[in-house]
């Protein structure tokens, strides 16, 4: 937000509901994709602002992606961190990997509460950064749960400090984990899917090299083999060879250098 700033742009970093400072929705269990979008329109309603571009990392690319083809003349470009933009609807990812991968756990009421509940949110948020930052998929034995897999002595990543550890935990520490469970884990099996699934606007995706979701089954070969182009036809892919699942806090000046030449070449 910093740098975009900073270059004369006017940045907006809202919280999704139920996440951050935001008000958990009244019922978590049921929000959905559609709702994260539908707020993203209210606050550009309430702001006048006419159009804009959508910067967004991990299942903030399912938002964006599902913003953009619900409300194409509102958006100048989007730029996406650590996943494709991909057409909506149900994914199929469980369907491919072992009972223990970690979103076929979170997917499962209770369990992931169950898991999370035995550590207090600074720990569950630690956890989940050294898991995400490693380049093997989450997946948990039959007889262990996912926050298992992190050895308590386990380091946290040298670009990820106890002062941002601090914040994040607090953050959760108020908000819970009721609604990032929802969304994106559980809504994912409930997207619906759009009657045109083309993104027209320029797009920018960036993606480490060493991030896990590389590994996804079908996530390589998307990419690779241009089957993205499909649905993103103005797209421009870079990797970052050393980037993991968070090269955005890893690499945050090259990142940002992408970010900003993406926007003064379509503004």
């Amino acid at each position: 937000m910093v740098a975009a700033a900073n270059a004369g742009f006017r940045a907006i970093a809202p919280d999704y509901r139920g996440y951050g400072l935001s008000d958990p929705p009244p019922q978590s269990e049921k929000t959905s994709y559609r709702d994260l979008a539908s707020d993203i329109l209210g606050i550009l309603d309430s702001l006048a602002i006419p159009k804009v571009f959508l910067i967004a990392k991990d299942f903030g690319v399912g938002v964006a992606t599902l913003f953009s083809l619900l409300h194409p003349e509102r958006v100048v470009g989007v730029v996406t961190i650590g996943l494709p933009i991909m057409p909506p609807g149900p994914r199929k990812t469980t369907n491919y990997l072992p009972e223990g991968f970690y979103i076929s756990r979170w997917q499962e009421h209770g369990r992931a509460e169950a898991d999370f509940g035995r550590l207090d949110a600074k720990t569950v948020v630690r956890n989940v950064y050294i898991l995400f930052s490693r380049s093997e998929i989450p997946i948990a034995a039959e007889d262990q749960e996912i926050m298992d897999l992190v050895d308590p002595s386990t380091p946290l990543p040298p670009w990820f400090s106890e002062e941002d550890l601090a914040a994040y935990g607090a953050l959760y520490e108020k908000s819970g984990f009721r609604t990032a469970l929802q969304v994106p884990y559980r809504a994912i099996r409930e997207e619906s899917a759009v009657a045109d699934p083309i993104v027209k606007a320029p797009a920018l995706f960036i993606m480490g090299g060493k991030d896990y979701v590389n590994k996804f089954p079908g996530i390589e070969d998307y990419i690779n083999s241009g089957k993205i182009k499909e649905f993103v036809p103005d797209l421009e892919i870079v990797f970052l060879p050393e980037g993991t699942h968070f090269v955005q806090e890893q690499s945050p000046e090259e990142v940002n250098q992408l970010i900003l030449t993406f926007l003064g070449k379509h503004i």
